[in-house]
Order: structure tokens, then C-alpha cells, then sequence
């Protein structure tokens, strides 16, 4: 059964990857396609957390569309670590 507005499926991988990468901040980031039915996003890569910004550019198909998180990690001015998850819709032209 589909679960978004336009009645695309969420695999329970995509759900479980995404929560280890919030809760556990288990990986960098994580790369989403839609599947070649057309009915459902998948996983498509992890990343490590050893992986940089480069590595997870460096993962998105130069012609197709993609979904993706990043976590990323920062200081602020006050030299605080901070970390900000980003959704990306990979559209390249």
C-alpha cells in the first residue's frame, strides 16, 4: 500500500536505514531511488560514516533523479559540534 501523497511506497529498509542514520547516527548518508516498477523507493546506498560531502556527491547518478539524506556534522561559532540532517532531491540537468 502506498504511503505518500503520490502513491509511491516507502520500503521498510528506506525507514529502518533512516532511523539508524537519526537515532544511532549509524551512517553518513543514504541514497534513495525509485524502484523500476515505479511503485516504491529503495535503498540504493549507505554510506559510512567515515565517508565525506565528496563521497556521498560522488554517489549521485550524473542522469537520473535521486532522494537522499546527509548528516552532517559542523562547529559553530561558540566551538560547538552540531549535526544537521539534510533531505536532497537530486535533480541534475
Amino acid at each position: 500500500m502506498a504511503n505518500s501523497a503520490s502513491g509511491i511506497a516507502v520500503s521498510d529498509e528506506c525507514k529502518l536505514k533512516f532511523l539508524e542514520l537519526k537515532a544511532k547516527r549509524d551512517h553518513r548518508y543514504i541514497v534513495f531511488k525509485i524502484d523500476d516498477s515505479g511503485h516504491q523507493v529503495v535503498v540504493e546506498k549507505v554510506g559510512r560514516n567515515d565517508e565525506t560531502h565528496e563521497d556521498f556527491a560522488n554517489n549521485l547518478p550524473p542522469n537520473e533523479c535521486r532522494y537522499a539524506v546527509f548528516d552532517y556534522d559542523f562547529t559553530t561559532n561558540e566551538n560547538v559540534q552540531k549535526s544537521k540532517i539534510f533531505f536532497v532531491a537530486w535533480a541534475p540537468e
